[in-house]
């Protein structure tokens, strides 16, 4: 038996949570035991970590990585408050060096992790499984130690230095698609020996079985084409590219188009702005953060991934096993995802090309048809990719 931990924030609705708790529910229990840290304690998506995991308590000082700063100073952590007051200060000036908000992350965990207590277990493989990859690397004693790639890494813009000296103290790093790790590697060449590519895990039977647990009314009217995007209110995730194209069709006449998201985020009052600016309230409509998205995604006409740059969607994967064509925008890594014109389709990463692509498949219903038969025949479960994780044991 291999005694494994992994960490990660919290359980919060999104991507790498969903991929986490679906990596969980497919893991190999037999020939291993699983510690899971999570700096806190939070999120819908806790409820689906298996019973063979186990799950650590709590840790008052770790849980400080998600809290505000005077939320901090008030509960008694003066000394952690500062480090992050610190951090925000040489972040912004980060800021004029050109690097983006990632960099105030980087500092966060620097002059931070001090104050974190040292793991006392000893472990055959620790995973750090989001970035920064701090913790696992200094405050856990392993054997072989784990990162993961989520994102496409040309699309951030952290202090290389500082970021490559944590990468390459790891002896693996883990990429959830192909072009992701490509991306990861026009910056880092040196580190190419050890990554690897292991897909997000998928679990088709959950995904259908979650669907049909409809615990609300879902709001889409049949005379309408129902859109939908499932998705945090970020930069990254172009939900304001949406709104634009939107709006582009609304001025062409397609008053029956709905746009649908479930999601919630640090953009959603710019989102929300937007949208009342365009007079578009009935038409592009926030739904909130939902505990279940999948009932939402199996009703719709459309799954939209509206993104300006993505590692692998999760979201999108999850729409194909339900069979629905996804819309993706030709994001770095789209190719990784989309079989453009097979099992969905690709379009111009701007909202005109929404706006085109939209516009095109609302009067060729057929076209969506066909995807939608393709996907129905296609077996997304790959819990085959955690072979390749189980070798780096």
């Amino acid at each position: 038996m291999k005694s494994v931990l992994i960490a990660s924030y919290d359980m919060e609705i999104g991507g790498v949570e969903r991929s986490l708790a679906s990596m969980l529910n497919n893991f190999d229990y037999e020939n291993n035991r699983v510690d899971l840290i999570l700096y806190n304690h939070t999120g819908p998506f806790l409820q689906y970590i298996p019973k063979d995991v186990n799950l650590l308590p709590q840790n008052r000082v770790y849980s400080t990585i998600r809290k505000g700063i005077r939320e901090i100073a008030c509960t008694g952590m003066p000394r952690i408050a500062l480090a992050r007051f610190r951090a925000k200060t040489m972040g912004k000036l980060g800021l004029k060096k050109g690097f983006d908000d990632t960099y105030q992350m980087q500092l966060m965990w620097r002059y931070c992790k001090k104050y974190f207590r040292k793991v006392e277990k000893k472990y055959d493989v620790a995973i750090s499984y989001l970035w920064p990859h701090d913790f696992i690397l200094d405050k856990v004693d392993a054997r072989v130690k784990i990162a993961w790639i989520h994102t496409d890494y040309s699309k951030i813009n952290p202090d290389r230095e500082l970021d490559l000296k944590i990468w390459k103290r790891y002896d693996y790093i883990v990429a959830v698609s192909e072009e992701c790790l490509n991306s990861f590697l026009k910056i880092y060449p040196t580190l190419e020996e050890k990554c690897r590519v292991i897909e997000n895990i998928t679990s088709p039977k959950f995904i259908k079985e979650m669907s049909l647990k409809n615990s609300e009314k879902i709001p889409f009217e049949e005379e309408n084409f129902n859109l939908l995007s499932v998705a945090r209110f970020s930069y990254a995730k172009g939900i304001d590219q949406g709104i634009e194209a939107l709006r582009i069709l609304k001025k062409k006449g397609y008053d029956d188009i709905k746009w649908y998201v479930v999601g919630y985020g640090g953009d959603e009052e710019e989102i929300k702005k937007l949208i009342e600016i365009y007079s578009l309230g009935s038409n592009f409509i926030l739904l909130g953060k939902k505990e279940n998205p999948y009932p939402f995604m199996k009703n719709c006409d459309l799954y939209v991934q509206p993104s300006r740059y993505e590692g692998k969607a999760v979201t999108v994967t999850e729409a194909q096993i339900l069979g629905k064509p996804v819309l993706i925008t030709n994001y770095p890594t789209a190719s990784s995802q989309v079989k453009d014109g097979v099992d969905g389709i690709i379009c111009e990463l701007s909202p005109e090309g929404l706006a085109d692509e939209i516009e095109s498949l609302y009067n060729d219903r057929e076209r969506l048809k066909k995807i939608e038969r393709h996907c129905e025949k296609v077996e997304f479960s790959n819990q085959k990719e955690l072979e390749k994780l189980y070798e780096l044991f």
